[in-house]
């Protein structure tokens, strides 16, 4: 059995959105970031950077795969789906995983954290991280214009950078005028593997919402 120890990030949810859409068998293990649960011993046997989320694959000795682009990777590879088999073809996937993981989440992280969380309004902070994030959904947009999806076929690569883009009203990012970007998210967005993806691990409600702007902030920022 497949062991997913997540949070509501975008992050987390790439990895639910990939289980969901395998349509295998797996628990999840919610993580509370406002409570610091991903710093406990427990937690950093499987993960020693202290971060969500981690996979544990109980039928492979409990292997524990940390890093959610490497998640992506392991459960693509494992169960031969949303990458291709072909050289060329996974590496198109792979280059846009990686272009996610290194530009846009962190870009985009570092956006909503000055946007929404700081005390301190940082005008030139803001700026820098707002304007880089938004020129990483301007390439997105650019190259959704002549394809469905980031690598030809629906993939992982899509499954990466989907729930950063789904945020991006939430991290200060106008994309109202990037068609073809959201043509691309509101089709993800339709899928029902992906909706039930967004769920896990538990759906909050609107008041927990409104205190995650608070609590769970600053827990990022400690």
């Amino acid at each position: 059995m497949l062991e997913l120890l997540t949070s509501e990030t975008p992050n987390g949810w790439k990895v639910s959105i990939l289980l969901e859409e395998l349509g295998v068998p797996y628990t999840v293990t919610p993580v509370s970031l406002t409570n610091l649960d991903q710093k406990q011993p427990g937690f950093l046997a499987h993960n020693p950077n202290g971060k969500i989320p981690v996979l544990v694959d109980h039928e492979a000795d409990d292997f524990a795969v940390f890093e959610s682009g490497a998640i992506l990777v392991y459960l693509a590879e494992k169960f031969g789906r949303f990458i291709p088999a072909d050289t060329q073809g996974r590496s198109r996937v792979l280059q846009w995983v990686m272009w996610q993981v290194a530009g846009l989440g962190p870009m985009m992280g570092q956006a909503t954290v000055f946007n929404r969380y700081f005390p301190e309004k940082l005008p030139q902070v803001i700026e820098r991280y707002t304007r880089e994030s938004r020129r990483l959904l301007s390439l997105l947009d650019t190259e959704l214009a002549t394809r469905d999806y980031l690598a030809g076929k629906y993939s992982i690569a899509d499954m990466a950078c989907f729930p950063w883009v789904r945020g991006a009203e939430w991290a200060g990012i106008d994309i109202s005028d990037l068609p073809n970007l959201l043509r691309w998210r509101d089709a993800i967005a339709a899928r029902p593997a992906v909706q039930r993806g967004l769920l896990i691990p538990t759906p909050p409600t609107a008041e927990e919402m409104a205190a995650k702007t608070t609590t769970q902030g600053k827990a990022i920022l400690a």
